[in-house]
């Protein structure tokens, strides 16, 4: 058997004599059965077929996000927490779907001001209390602990983009 990842999203699986197999790395298959699980993700097969290829299945909403003061370190942090989604800075020309900022290294009204309309999530130190507090007199729509984001990001990303939609 022999399996490989296409675009992160879809799994193409030859099992020999022309069977082939389509998985999604998210989804549930059409008749609620798993192919495999490796590791943390289950794939599943969503389809059986020989001559045509099933329609595109895509499992998740792809979302540009601004990151607006977060450092290198943390944004390769982010980018492992929350694959298939698309990082960019300010000096960007598109629109984000969503900011992710630091704020003990931007000023959280500006932020605000600027992305009015927009999702933001504003992470810092546990100890800056006063950051944190100003983040929230701003109106971010989630103000946490730095380590309260790695360990629910991809939670909380899926729930803002839902109330976006």
């Amino acid at each position: 058997m022999h399996a490989s990842v296409l675009n992160g999203v879809e799994a193409a699986v030859t099992m020999g004599q022309g069977d082939r197999l389509f998985a999604d790395v998210h989804g549930a298959d059409r008749a609620g059965g798993k192919l495999f699980d490796p590791g943390d993700r289950y794939i599943s097969v969503l389809w059986h077929g020989f001559s045509t290829l099933p329609e595109p299945c895509y499992a998740q909403i792809v979302a540009t996000i601004l990151l607006a003061g977060v450092d290198l370190f943390f944004r390769g942090k982010l980018e492992a927490l929350l694959p298939g989604h698309h990082f960019i800075t300010a000096d960007h020309v598109e629109s984000p779907d969503m900011v992710i900022c630091d704020i003990a290294r931007v000023d959280p009204d500006e932020v605000a001001d600027a992305y009015p309309d927009i999702p933001i999530v504003g992470f810092t130190n546990h100890t800056d209390t006063a950051g944190l507090r100003r983040a929230n007199a701003a109106g971010f729509d989630h103000v946490l602990a730095k380590s309260s984001l790695d360990e629910r990001a991809p939670e909380l990303i899926r729930e803002l983009l839902a109330s976006v939609e």
